[in-house]
């Protein structure tokens, strides 16, 4: 059986993000670990939006109808 394809560690990135936009100095950035360091970038993640609950959704739906066929609503749009 073959071992699953491994992928190449980011160093790149990584590196950019501890001595760049955390402003670590080497000795501190090759001093943490790895969860220290995956620590630092979830807390500049931004946070994950909710997806909208059933009521905001068809309040959207009901107050942004699509148009029934397509010269309903599409003339003079850009898209359209």
């Amino acid at each position: 059986m073959k071992a699953p394809a491994a992928f190449p560690f980011p160093w790149r990135e990584v590196m950019a993000f501890g001595l760049g936009r955390l402003r670590w100095t080497p000795d501190a950035f090759w001093a943490a670990s790895p969860h220290e360091i995956l620590a630092a970038i979830e807390a500049y993640r931004p946070p994950e939006a909710e997806a909208p609950s059933r009521t905001t959704l068809d309040a959207l739906m009901q107050a942004h109808p699509d148009p029934v066929s397509r010269d309903d609503d599409w003339k003079g749009r850009a898209d359209g």
